[in-house]
């Protein structure tokens, strides 16, 4: 099992580009370079934000494998999502052959378990798994509510390393950072900030794809201990983050990635293109930020 990864920073769940219903490889390179000049942490592959419930197994690996070429060196953690045991067990199996640092993994979604069954799941893949996992709490997805217990049980398993937090309560945010063996990564875009100044150590942020310099330089200033000027840095970037996310993820971050230039504004059904007010209001936001 790896010894301690370190999961503190920034990471990009990136988008998926298509051109003509097919994964645009080109596009995915540009966008991944892109994203790493501006001082990102790493990456995640095949997260929700990059609709990796419409890509076959085939598609997940060849972006994955894109997204390795891509990123000069920093590291990428693959998403994964399932609700049947044995399948996700076989493809972590497969993944384990790929060097990424971790697999970014959230409860069985639809199913529903009881805190027991989520644990078994959670710690039948990090016994399986050779990268460390993430836990990727996201009940609004998953429709499994983790206790605070049941993650303080998985914090015990020493491939289970990180929590990507999406759970919508604090006081388990906090407990999770308090006891410290699992490092804790804001996983809603809004949270960044407060996650960081109660002793979390980065963020998983889909609107970080746009302004990426300035959510990069707010963890920075967090991490020197410069409070006050990351706070200055901050404050314009929650009406960013509202904006991306008042269409499904990640319609408007196409969109906004498009008009620059860096992909095609194409997403796979039944995901939909943004709508040219939702579209309109984001690129004249982008401009006074």
């Amino acid at each position: 099992m790896p010894n301690s990864p370190d999961f503190a920073g920034l990471w990009i769940p990136l988008i998926t580009p298509f051109q003509h219903g097919a994964v645009d490889h080109p596009a995915l390179t540009r966008l991944v370079k892109h994203l790493a000049n501006q001082g990102v942490t790493g990456f995640v592959a095949c997260g929700s934000t990059g609709e990796a419930a419409a890509l076959d197994k085939s598609e997940q690996l060849a972006v994955l494998n894109t997204v390795l070429q891509a990123s000069a060196g920093l590291p990428v953690v693959m998403g994964l999502s399932g609700y049947h045991m044995g399948e996700t067990k076989a493809w972590v199996e497969k993944l384990n052959q790929q060097p990424i640092a971790g697999l970014l993994v959230p409860a069985p979604h639809y199913i529903r378990p009881s805190q027991a069954g989520l644990q078994h799941w959670f710690t039948t893949l990090a016994d399986t798994a050779v990268q460390p996992l993430i836990v990727y709490d996201i009940p609004y997805r998953t429709g499994s509510q983790m206790t605070l217990e049941t993650l303080l049980a998985l914090a015990a398993h020493p491939n289970i390393r990180a929590i990507k937090d999406c759970g919508g309560d604090a006081n388990k945010t906090q407990a999770l950072i308090n006891d410290g063996r699992l490092q804790v990564l804001a996983g809603e875009d809004g949270q960044i900030l407060a996650t960081l100044r109660t002793g979390g150590v980065g963020a998983i942020a889909a609107s970080a794809h746009l302004k990426t310099a300035q959510f990069v330089q707010v963890l920075n200033l967090m991490r020197r201990g410069e409070h006050a000027l990351a706070q200055q840095r901050w404050e314009p970037l929650p009406a960013l983050v509202q904006s991306v996310f008042t269409e499904p993820n990640p319609a408007l971050i196409k969109a906004a990635l498009a008009h620059q230039g860096l992909i095609h504004n194409e997403l796979r059904l039944p995901m939909m293109a943004a709508s040219a007010v939702g579209k309109r209001q984001l690129l004249e936001l982008l401009e006074t930020v």
